[in-house]
Parts: structure tokens; sequence; C-alpha cells
């Protein structure tokens, strides 16, 4: 049987009960793993919490730094850092558990939902707009983005501007919402005939939920690496 996601309206318009619950639930984990990590910070760290912060750090000053100048990069390290930290746990939630109740679905992972995934492409691309105009003015901006070096292709540079937020969005979702459906299919295997289907689908299951892990990983390093690289193709001439 399929399960629907409740919808609540508020102004007329719809949210999904599932998407709200999962994206608070996500807000409040990274907060959290921030917050427990970074208590007892020291000059020589010795808490676990800290040594994985630290190696979080780098790896984000790396993935910015393949991307950029880090004098330019630096301004958005914070970005970086909690982006890649709320796409991680939001890929992954959807394999902690199965919430249904009364004929509808009120857990997943939020970027399961495209709703989510264009809303953070969207910010992001709006974002490199912001931090280009910030960089050179309006019109060393436009200049530098749509017109050099050659004013011809200033249509296609202004069409890659909507490619850029599709790819990037759907990208994310489809692998995400791809994965979750696997895992339902594996988990209806394991159920259909009891203990008999139990030993080939719950197995399974398990191998899934860790390959699931990695391309939610992968997925979260490709989003914020490419934030990177559109950041850096507005603020570089």
């Amino acid at each position: 049987m399929e399960h629907e996601s409740k919808v609540i309206e508020l102004l007329g318009i719809g949210f999904s009960v599932d998407i709200l619950i999962s994206v608070f639930v996500t807000c409040l984990v990274v907060f959290l793993f921030c917050y427990f990590c970074t208590r007892k910070l020291s000059v020589r760290p010795s808490n676990k919490g800290q040594l994985l912060m630290e190696y979080l750090a780098n790896f984000i000053r790396n993935m910015i730094s393949s991307s950029m100048d880090w004098k330019q990069g630096e301004q958005f390290y914070l970005l970086g850092f909690t982006l890649f930290l709320f796409i991680w746990v939001a890929n992954v939630l959807g394999l902690v558990l199965i919430l249904q109740v009364g004929g509808f679905n009120y857990w997943k992972s939020p970027t399961a939902s495209p709703a989510v995934t264009l809303a953070l492409a969207l910010l992001v691309i709006l974002l490199t707009h912001y931090f280009g105009v910030k960089e050179h003015g309006f019109k060393d901006y436009f200049m530098n983005s749509y017109i050099r070096p050659v004013p011809a292709l200033m249509p296609i540079k202004i069409l890659e501007e909507f490619t850029n937020t599709l790819t990037l969005a759907l990208r994310l979702y489809g692998n995400i919402y791809a994965g979750e459906i696997l895992l339902g299919l594996i988990a209806s295997l394991a159920n259909a005939a009891g203990p008999l289907t139990w030993v080939i689908g719950i197995p399974l299951q398990m191998v899934w939920q860790g390959f699931s892990i990695f391309i939610g990983s992968i997925q979260a390093f490709v989003f914020t690496t490419l934030t990177m690289v559109y950041l850096s193709h507005k603020i570089e001439h």
C-alpha cells in the first residue's frame, strides 16, 4: 500500500508535514552535532568531537581551495561547512526509520523532495549573483559574467543560469529519491512471505543502506563543490 504525505495549508500554500518535520530534525541534528563537538575546545585537541570537527573543517577548506583562491574563498567557509553538513544529514535521515500513521507518511529524507532541492539550488544560484555584484559592482559583474570574452555567448550564459539550477537540484533529488524507493521495495520483499524472505531481504536492505549512506555523502560533496565552483565563476575575472 502506498502511503502519501499529509499536507497542511498556510495562506493558501500547501506544506508536506513529513518535509516540515524532517527539515526541522535535520537542522536540530546539525546544531547539536556542532554544539557537542565544540563544547570543550583546546589548543591540543584531545576529544574525538573536536578532532572530527577539525577534520571536517580541513576537508571543507580543501574543497574551497580547489575551486578558487583561498583569499577570496575564505568568506564562503562557513557557507560550505553548513551546506555540506545539512545536505549530508538530510540525505541519510530517511534511512533511520519509517514512520507511517493512518495511511500517511511522516518521515523521509528532506532531499528526497524536489521542492527542498530546488529551494537549495535556487538559494545557491542567487547567492552567486549577490556575491558577484558585491565583488565587482553591478556593471563589472554583468560584463564579467555575460559579455566577456565573447558577447555572442550571452544567450547561452543566461540559459546556463537556469540549467545550473535544475541540474544542481535534480541530481541531488534523483539520487536520494531513488535510494528511498529501492529501500521501500526491499522492505516489501523482506515482508512478502514472513521469515522465508527475511533471510534475503534483511541482509539486502543492510547492504543497500550502507550504499545509500555512501551515495548521500557523495551527493553532499558534489553539491557543495559545485556551489563553490559557481561562486568562483562569479567573483573571479
